[in-house]
């Protein structure tokens, strides 16, 4: 698992072999944006295939427009005929690769094979969407090369036969399960897409459901969805005041030329200065 400081609470997606949509990602200012060239792209070989260099170059000129936005591409999954080719699409400068419907340890490992194969060291956010990839959920975020997770109630609901119901009873035990996992890895776990577009109350609820299991950020596929996903996981505001006792205390200490000292029991070290920082940002802070 690899600890990283990015900790998204709003990740956009846009159909991977759509320039125009893409282009737009950064207006709705989400914390990270996906390429997606699984659900959003026709599921022929002669689609996968045009998808690819648009993509590719649309990456290319988001990451450099848009220098502040992590920007990831989703490949198809694993085992799907379509998975070796996406990984021509893959350059080092993304924050990652979303790869869907993760189902072992062994999966995981495969992607990393096939990506250092190509000279790339990317980490991965995993996608959760079976039931065998929700089974082993702690051991495919044990794995180092896994930075975030997603839970995907979609295919996950359509893969046990069962049916997709506004109060999310269906997916609550797989929902919780994921979020557990990714607890006690350390990853950051991401919530379930909300399909019902334009229907803020439906989109409100399920983050409410999402935050209280311990999702740490949602998946959007609408930039209306962000500003809502930025308001029910951002940091509260119990978080925030600690992070400007934290700074004032920082400060204090660098007029007074302290180059250590402690903070509510705590000793300081940078670390905790640039999650301070981050939380006060994510609020629109200037630090």
């Amino acid at each position: 698992m690899i600890t990283s400081p990015l900790r998204p609470r709003s990740v956009l997606f846009a159909p991977g072999n759509r320039a125009d949509l893409i282009a737009k990602l950064p207006r709705s200012e989400p914390d990270a944006a996906v390429l997606d060239l699984e659900d959003a792209v026709p599921g022929t070989g002669e689609a996968k295939a045009a998808a690819r260099p648009v993509a590719r170059d649309a990456a290319r000129d988001l990451i450099a427009a848009a220098p502040h936005l992590a920007v990831f591409v989703r490949v198809n999954a694993v085992h799907s005929p379509f998975f070796e080719e996406d990984l021509a699409v893959l350059t080092p400068e993304l924050a990652g690769v979303v790869v869907p419907k993760l189902e072992s340890a062994a999966d995981v490992r495969r992607v990393k094979e096939a990506l250092s194969a190509r000279g790339l060291d990317l980490p991965l956010l995993a996608g959760l969407e079976t039931g065998a990839g929700v089974w082993n959920a702690r051991e495919i975020m044990a794995e180092e090369a896994v930075a975030w997770a997603y839970f995907g109630a979609e295919d996950y609901t359509t893969d046990l036969g069962g049916t997709r119901t506004p109060g999310n009873l269906e997916v609550l035990y797989a929902r919780s399960h994921v979020a557990l996992a990714a607890r006690l890895t350390g990853v950051h776990a991401l919530d379930i897409v909300v399909t019902r577009l334009n229907d803020e109350a439906a989109f409100r609820e399920d983050a409410t459901q999402g935050r209280a299991l311990g999702y740490g950020g949602k998946l959007c596929i609408h930039p209306a969805q962000v500003p809502l996903a930025h308001e029910y996981f951002g940091p509260t505001e119990a978080e925030a005041e600690r992070a400007r006792r934290l700074l004032a205390a920082a400060h204090a200490a660098a007029r007074e030329g302290r180059g250590a000292f402690s903070f509510e029991g705590q000793m300081v070290d940078e670390p905790m200065l640039a999650k301070a920082r981050a939380i006060l940002h994510a609020r629109g802070e200037h630090v």
